[in-house]
């Protein structure tokens, strides 16, 4: 009964957001088209001040220069947009013909099992997208039957990303708290903080933020076979040490305090303006963040540093462009994909805050910039990489957002909702 009425509120979000599409935004000439009438329907969800927004829009400037003649019709689309409304949207004949999704199991590996979307791998081979894009990025661009990692290419990523902490440096040292480099330090820091009437953590209840908070003290007691089983084999005790390590210590933090019982119903895009806000000492999210940090904050001083005691963090390549099987216009997609790849849309994207895979590392020339990049390799190339919680099972974004919920709210204790996890992750896994 829960199962048939939470599809019922999902089928009816998802109508709901195709009926409600933003309004078109045409970045094209509206003259007649020499190309046969063309126009590449192009939509994404990245911000236009974050890194990936400006280099995305340099990408589109770069496609009117080399295609005059083509119209270029880009949506402004948002995160979840997108992901409640895109099955629908895809087996109709409103698909556009490229748009940024969301990779994963249950996102483009259920729409690539349900035939909804291009096979790229003979276009990866020809314009030489398998070289491009190193092997722990292109982990997510493949699916076979649905699970990541090997078979067919269905989507392209331009850049990586990966979770740390964002910090106030000027209330750090207003505290005299020192940058933790273990748990302990860890801890003894959210106190200080909560002692001066700070609550430590900026976080949002509401979407992504406080699973993966969750998901980020599991990793701290993980390895990668660990990482393996519960992303690509679809086993997991939840249960188990770490699991049950994360439940309890975020429930204890809700607590104390360290993240307000007031962040269960907060959204993402709020707790990361909390935190430019100067409210918040900490936000732990994405390096997705960063360049809109570097923009907008102008307030305080603020600075990174990786989650203390832990070879793993949540992180994986980037969003992927994916070509619906509707479209209409493939080769125009395939050209767009390919510009992103440029060494100047790269070098764009590096310098403004983003993980690019193909820049040149000399043309990177923001200090900032070059830490994150050099943080994201390190970890690449020790295997530090632990994807995200929601990937494995289809719905189960929505039920780690609404079971973590629990705890923030203090509604449901450690121990029962890991026992609802646990049943909605067998119910529901991709193998």
């Amino acid at each position: 009964m829960l199962k048939a009425r939470r599809r019922a509120r999902l089928l009816a979000a998802a109508l709901a957001g195709f009926l409600s599409l933003s309004t078109l935004a045409a970045c094209g000439d509206d003259a007649g088209d020499k190309e046969d009438g063309k126009t590449l329907r192009l939509w994404h969800y990245e911000a236009p001040e974050s890194a990936m927004g400006k280099a995305w829009d340099q990408a589109i400037a770069e496609f009117k220069k080399k295609h005059p003649d083509v119209k270029v019709e880009f949506e402004a689309k948002g995160f979840e947009q997108i992901q409640k409304t895109a099955p629908q949207v895809l087996n109709s004949d409103e698909a556009p013909d490229l748009l940024e999704y969301n990779k994963g199991n249950s996102t483009t590996g259920q729409l690539s099992k349900q035939g909804l979307l291009t096979d790229l791998s003979e276009e990866a081979k020809k314009r030489g997208w398998d070289k491009s894009v190193p092997p722990t990025v292109a982990v997510t661009s493949k699916y076979n039957k649905g699970v990541m990692g090997s078979g067919a290419w269905y989507g392209v990523p331009n850049y990586a990303e990966y979770t740390l902490v964002y910090y106030n440096k000027d209330l750090f040292a207003e505290h005299g708290v020192e940058v933790p480099t273990s748990v302990d330090e860890l801890e003894q820091a959210l106190a200080t903080f909560k002692d001066a009437g700070l609550t430590p953590f900026a976080n949002g209840g509401a979407e992504y933020i406080a699973q993966q908070y969750v998901y980020q003290l599991a990793l701290t007691q993980a390895d990668q076979s660990w990482v393996e089983s519960f992303q690509m084999k679809g086993e997991t005790d939840f249960s188990d040490a770490a699991w049950t390590y994360a439940a309890e210590t975020f429930a204890d933090w809700v607590d104390k305090g360290y993240i307000a019982k007031s962040s269960s119903g907060v959204k993402a895009e709020d707790a990361g303006v909390s935190f430019m806000q100067g409210k918040h000492p900490m936000f732990f999210s994405g390096s997705w963040w960063f360049g809109r940090f570097a923009t907008e904050i102008k307030k305080f001083d603020w600075g990174t540093f990786m989650w203390p005691g832990s070879k793993l963090t949540l992180g994986s390549g980037g969003n992927l462009w994916v070509v619906p099987e509707g479209a209409k216009n493939k080769e125009l997609a395939y050209e767009f994909i390919d510009i992103t790849m440029q060494k100047q849309i790269q070098n764009t994207l590096g310098n403004a805050g983003g993980v690019p895979i193909a820049a040149d590392p000399a043309a990177i020339t923001d200090a900032r910039s070059k830490t994150l990049i050099e943080q994201f390799d390190k970890l690449a190339g020790d295997d530090g990489l632990a994807f995200y919680p929601d990937w494995p099972a289809n719905g189960f974004y929505d039920s780690l957002t609404s079971e973590v919920q629990k705890l923030i709210t203090q509604s449901a204790g450690p121990g029962d909702v890991l026992k609802s996890l646990q049943a909605e992750y067998d119910e529901n896994v991709l193998k």
